[in-house]
């Protein structure tokens, strides 16, 4: 026993000084233990966290009411992601894209700020603050050019006759489906690997190779026609991925995540701009996270296809997660990895998907404060962004809102108009004197019309007139164009307008709803030049009727010059997207560099005064009269709007039901006989 108790405190003694040389240098240092590799049926819990449409909304701020918006965020959504990273551990955090346009604050740094090649983006600043590891391309991404954007993503790009590489961001970036014109080579790195320490079930790190890919939508080479002919060519999703996931797996992906700019659409053959439905049955994705149409899923959309689980979130069996927009919602993808036969495989029947909010509908209250760093990181930009938008550039008598411009002429419609018709009518007479004498039209969309709740809606009081303004009133960073067209095709482009609308039955009693939930808003266009009825007993496609110009109805061959933007004067050609129009009436006469917003506020800078004489809303368009019209006809708009019904002059309008829904909208109804 004696010599027993002795060997011990031997061996004790020599663990003990192994220990305390174990710092040192030279052969006493001690081996480290060999990790023994993982064995069959060994887990990791993975979690992809997911952000999509930021839009720039970096701070819970509405630029154009110059006030806090807690709604939004992604000072707010920061939070969800140190709370997600503590919750799970292993996670990955990547973007979806349209991320670096859709604010004032954006559009102060591409275009009035003019960024030093230098300096990052306030948006990739944000992200850098908080550890994105990957992020994929959305199509408003290309909407300042493709200088812009090669200078801000830090991709070596040609400029003033020298090849120069900025300062992008500090993560990569994916796109596998847009490639270089002339080097048939993709724009950026199509697929990466991310090798990732995770712990598995026992504890133990084990070395994870993460395949991430991108794709953005086909119809970039449409929306940014101007920028991108010539240059670059886009294939579909579905293709591009059935090309290069083979590759990721070959190159030793343990898993590959599909960062998929686009919806989900469960009749999308993978290619289009809806993809997601189409892409999760490509072999060799695990996890999908989808964007671009500014939904939730699961938890939001509801589809009815028998291999989606909008409960899990799983598609054809992969997780897929869509995380709203503007920061409104992380995105999680629960995932789990089994290692089997060798090599590490993705559980589908264990993981499952879910967004996060930021904010509670019911209780109006936010559920996260804003992260204080990501907000100190972006106070400069902020700052400077409420001073650009607060330069005064004249007056309006007139409350100029979007409120009810789906149902009626509105002054907000009128001002937007008339700024677009006078721009095109003088550059005509200046630079094309053969077209003078053809009729000058201007489409123009309302762009907010409710679709995130009530506060999404053009508002603009009677008084000072800001560049805050002039955002509020035109969203988006479009130019102007002006396109000639046939009276034939002019007819199709209010047609599909038009399909914004229900078709109604003036012999129920029951009500029926005027709006199509499922049109885009930016997709209606109101026509100044012109008067027209819309035919709601028709079926879409045969409902413009009384189509005149000047009291005469506009026959088939008639020409028009109609002013319009970048984006619709490349769609309207397309016949995929509009019908009803033949893409030989119509031609493009005027691609200015100017941005519809800009013209906006020249031409009040020039008139000074919105003045009520002259844009009261002058009715050029209305509803065909239903005499028999038997029950209601009814739409839900923002409390505002019963205010505004006096300002815009409509008369056939009542609040129907002031109980708000989860958005905030109560309910009107609209008297068609009239």
């Amino acid at each position: 026993m004696k010599h027993a108790f002795m060997r011990h405190v031997l061996a004790l003694s020599l663990t003990i000084a192994l220990g305390a040389c174990g710092g040192g240098s030279g052969n006493n240092q001690v081996t480290p233990p060999t990790v023994v590799g993982p064995a069959e049926g060994d887990t990791i819990n993975l979690a992809v966290l997911e952000t999509t449409d930021l839009h720039t909304n970096l701070k819970s701020y509405d630029y154009y009411k110059t006030a806090d918006d807690p709604k939004v965020g992604l000072e707010r959504t920061a939070s969800l992601i140190n709370a997600a990273r503590k919750e799970f551990g292993n996670t990955l955090l990547v973007d979806n894209g349209d991320t670096i346009q859709g604010t004032p604050l954006a559009d102060y740094e591409a275009l009035v700020a003019q960024l030093a090649c230098n300096d990052t983006l306030t948006q990739y600043k944000a992200m850098n603050a908080i550890g994105y590891d990957i992020a994929t391309l959305g199509n408003h991404e290309f909407n300042y050019g493709l200088d812009f954007l090669y200078q801000v993503t830090g991709k070596a790009h040609s400029y003033q006759g020298k090849t120069r590489t900025c300062k992008g961001p500090n993560f990569p970036l994916v796109l596998a489906n847009v490639y270089d014109i002339t080097t048939k080579q993709p724009i950026y790195q199509p697929w990466q690997i991310l090798e990732r320490q995770f712990v598995d079930s026992k504890g133990i790190k084990r070395t994870i190779k993460v395949g991430v890919i991108g794709f953005t939508p086909p119809g970039i080479m449409q929306w940014d026609k101007r920028w991108l002919e010539g240059k670059l060519i886009v294939e579909g999703a579905k293709d591009s991925a059935a090309k290069y996931v083979p590759e990721m797996r070959k190159a030793g992906a343990d898993v590959v995540v599909a960062l998929v700019h686009g919806g989900i659409n469960v009749k999308s053959n993978g290619n289009d701009e809806d993809p997601v439905y189409g892409v999760a049955g490509v072999p060799g994705i695990d996890a999908i996270v989808a964007g671009h149409s500014h939904t939730s899923f699961p938890g939001g959309t509801t589809y009815t296809a028998q291999d989606i689980d909008n409960t899990k979130g799983l598609i054809k069996g992969v997780p897929v997660v869509q995380a709203g927009f503007w920061g409104s919602h992380l995105g999680v993808i629960k995932l789990n990895l089994a290692y089997k036969n060798g090599k590490w495989v993705t559980d589908s029947s264990k993981s499952q998907s879910e967004v996060r909010a930021i904010y509670d509908s019911k209780t109006a209250k936010p559920l996260v404060e804003a992260d204080a760093n990501v907000t100190a990181v972006i106070k400069p930009a902020h700052d400077a962004t409420v001073k650009y938008v607060n330069t005064p550039v004249g007056t309006t008598e007139l409350r100029l809102s979007s409120y009810l411009s789906q149902i009626g002429d509105t002054a907000a419609i009128e001002l937007l108009n008339a700024a677009q018709a006078d721009y095109v009518s003088k550059y005509v007479n200046a630079n094309l004197p053969q077209y003078k004498n053809l009729p000058v039209l201007s489409a123009q969309a309302p762009f907010k019309g409710g679709f995130a709740g009530a506060s999404d809606y053009t508002d603009v009081a009677a008084g000072p007139l800001s560049i805050r303004s002039a955002a509020d009133l035109y969203l988006y960073s479009n130019t102007i164009y002006a396109v000639k067209i046939k009276g034939r095709s002019l007819k199709g482009w209010l047609e599909n307008s038009a399909e914004q609308f229900n078709t109604i039955d003036p012999t129920k009693t029951a009500d029926q709803e005027l709006l199509n939930p499922a049109f885009k808003v930016y997709n209606f266009d109101i026509f100044d030049g012109v008067t027209y009825e819309i035919d709601l007993t028709q079926a879409p496609g045969n409902r413009i009727v009384n189509l005149k110009h000047n009291g005469v109805a506009v026959s088939d061959t008639q020409e028009f010059i109609v002013a319009t933007n970048n984006y619709r004067a490349s769609g309207i050609i397309n016949p995929n997207i509009y019908k009803g129009i033949i893409p030989t009436d119509v031609e493009v006469l005027l691609a200015a560099p100017d941005a519809n917003r800009d013209v906006v506020i020249s031409y009040v800078q020039g008139i000074k005064t919105v003045t009520s004489a002259k844009f009261t809303p002058n009715k050029n368009w209305r509803f065909k009269p239903l005499p028999n019209q038997a029950g209601k006809v009814v739409f839900r708009s923002a409390p505002a709007a019963v205010d505004a019904l006096a300002t815009e002059k409509i008369s056939n309008v009542v609040l129907n039901d002031s109980t708000a829904d989860s958005k905030g909208l109560v309910g009107f109804r609209i008297d068609l006989t009239k």
